[in-house]
């Protein structure tokens, strides 16, 4: 089985990876527009998914050092982000949380729902304002970022390991 695909006898790791970065700076791209649509810059911890972001494209950016030199830092980078995406999925369920008994539909009965249906209610937006798998999205770009990694096919360049 032959290790190249069309166009041009490109190495398919070459190619899956290429795909894999790509995917990365669109994902790095589309939070970036959607955080500041959302002008999601009031506070410290507003500004969290910021720096992740600008840590992503720090990593994204070693990608381009010759050979597998940034490989592990471009690794480790992906990681924090990873974690600040956790952070920021679960900082959003605990604000819908919290929000529950004030919204109107369940001011008189949130503290009498059982608590994993208050906790589904919170994840699933049905209360509060705050998008739960918005910050996932950071996680997804982090991973994909890693992904690349994996695949040893030089930097964005087309010769095979």
């Amino acid at each position: 089985m032959s290790e190249t695909l069309w166009p041009r006898g490109t190495p398919i790791m070459v190619l899956v990876r290429r795909g894999l970065v790509a995917l990365t700076v669109i994902g790095i791209l589309s939070t970036a527009f959607e955080l500041a649509a959302e002008r999601h810059w009031n506070g410290l911890e507003q500004l969290i998914p910021w720096l992740a972001l600008a840590v992503l494209v720090v990593a994204t950016a070693l990608l381009l050092l010759p050979d597998e030199r940034g490989t592990a830092v471009i690794r480790v980078l992906a990681l924090i982000v990873l974690g600040a995406s956790i952070y920021g999925v679960f900082d959003h369920i605990l604000v819908n949380f919290h929000a529950g008994e004030l919204d109107q539909r369940f001011a008189d009965t949130w503290d009498s729902l059982p608590l994993l249906e208050r906790g589904w209610y919170a994840v699933t937006k049905t209360v509060g304002p705050a998008p739960t798998l918005a910050p996932g999205v950071l996680g997804q770009t982090a991973l994909l970022l890693l992904l690349s990694t994996l695949c040893n096919a030089g930097r964005l360049g087309t010769r095979a390991a």
